[in-house]
């Protein structure tokens, strides 16, 4: 089963780090991150560009309303994710406790939602209402 890995991290917390700080991190999570691909478990991940760069989009009024910003409301801020391939919940919280990154930041793990069914199910009544 795939679940997401939600990596936070503090606003300023890799900048502030010195230059060999932020190299042993850096090094130690992609060295986890090769032992996750060996292993069959690393099935994604990309990092994020900062919180400014973010926007957020909610409908509102009947429209989409488009926000500047992510407005977290937790101090820390999404920096990246990791798709990971595990049995269950257990086995993901085993594998992503020994991962480096735990140390900058919080990772939020949950299951990925399974949407075979609902996208199937979705083509059928759009090829059923173009008929």
């Amino acid at each position: 089963m795939k679940y997401i890995c939600l990596g936070y991290i503090e606003p300023d917390k890799f900048e502030s780090m010195s230059e060999s700080e932020r190299n042993a991190m850096v090094d130690e999570c992609f060295t986890y991150d090769d032992n996750l691909r060996k292993n069959g478990h690393f099935a994604g991940g990309e990092a994020l560009q900062g919180p400014q760069t973010a926007a957020t989009l909610r409908w509102k009024d009947g429209k989409v309303s488009i926000t500047d910003g992510p407005y977290a409301e937790t101090r820390e801020q999404i920096g990246g994710i990791l798709i990971l391939e595990a049995r269950d919940l257990n086995h993901a919280i085993q594998l992503m406790s020994k991962h480096p990154g735990v140390k900058a930041g919080p990772f939020e793990i949950r299951p990925a939602g399974d949407l075979t069914e609902m996208i199937s199910q979705s083509a059928q009544r759009r090829a059923d209402a173009g008929a």
